[in-house]
């Protein structure tokens, strides 16, 4: 078994897969447009997604809806990245949200950011050398 993908809904499918692709660096893998259904899909990943044995991130766009109830029972998405430093200044010159600047995780040495995306949802950034 492996994970396939997560799934977010978003308020606005252009104004997210910017964020994913221009502000994190993800590649578009497709989309699905469903006018009859009422929705728009949008995968994206690093590498190829599935086809290399990554997981990927759906978007899921309903038509009408701009904004969700996040809720108090979701955490975040967590993202290895060689150097959160250099990620966090990347991500806040390309127009990203940091919301907790690179550093060690409180009580260890693992060095963590953490960034916010369009809708609200968070990303964990995890420094893997």
């Amino acid at each position: 078994m492996m994970i396939l993908h997560t799934m977010l809904r978003v308020g606005n499918m252009t104004r997210s897969i910017d964020f994913y692709t221009k502000v994190l660096g993800m590649n578009l893998l497709r989309t699905t447009d469903r006018p009859e259904q009422k929705y728009t899909l949008a995968y994206l990943g690093y590498g190829r997604g599935n086809q290399d044995g990554q997981s990927e991130l759906e978007l899921t766009y309903n038509y009408g809806v701009d904004s969700y109830q996040l809720g108090d029972a979701y955490g975040h998405i967590a993202i290895s990245v060689p150097d959160a430093y250099t990620a966090c200044k990347k991500i806040q010159a390309a127009g990203g949200n940091v919301t907790r600047p690179a550093g060690p995780v409180m009580g260890g040495d693992t060095i963590i950011a953490f960034v916010t995306d369009p809708d609200g949802y968070k990303i964990e950034l995890i420094q893997h050398a």
